[in-house]
């Protein structure tokens, strides 16, 4: 199952993403995972939350520019070669990584999450599930 990211486009300049997070908190949303990036003028956050379509209406009322994008959500075990396991599953799948991130999740040290953008996330999650690897569902991401 995919879950839905939001990417959070960013003006380059002090205070602009604490701006973003006071809306989210203000609005009692709750950010599982955060990944930011940055060229010269903008940037991207690209935030999992415990109510999506919450947040993402919350952040356009307060004109932020906000998309939703398909990824992969994956738990492997927080044990040294954890992440190489599943990057093993990836590659006898051939699925490529555009980008991923982690997070851990504070009810089990036992495992980490790492969200994955592939360029197909239906096709790669077919080919990853075949694999006998299991993705998280969008509930199962808010219940973390």
């Amino acid at each position: 199952m995919s879950i839905k990211q939001i990417s959070v486009f960013l003006e380059n300049k002090p205070g602009r993403l604490q701006k973003m997070t006071s809306v989210l908190a203000a609005n009692e949303v709750n950010m599982r995972a955060l990944s930011l990036a940055e060229t010269k003028d903008f940037g991207i956050a690209r935030i999992i939350v415990d109510d999506v379509l919450h947040a993402v209406n919350v952040l356009k009322d307060a004109d932020f520019i906000a998309h939703l994008t398909s990824v992969l959500a994956v738990e492997i075990p927080n044990k040294p070669g954890g992440l190489d396991q599943m990057l093993q599953i990836f590659s006898e799948a051939n699925v490529n990584i555009e980008y991923m991130y982690a997070f851990l999740a504070p009810k089990d040290l036992n495992s980490a999450y790492m969200i994955f953008r592939t360029s197909d996330t239906k096709a790669s999650e077919a080919k990853l599930t075949g694999k006998g690897l299991k993705t998280l569902s969008q509930e199962e991401i808010a219940n973390i």
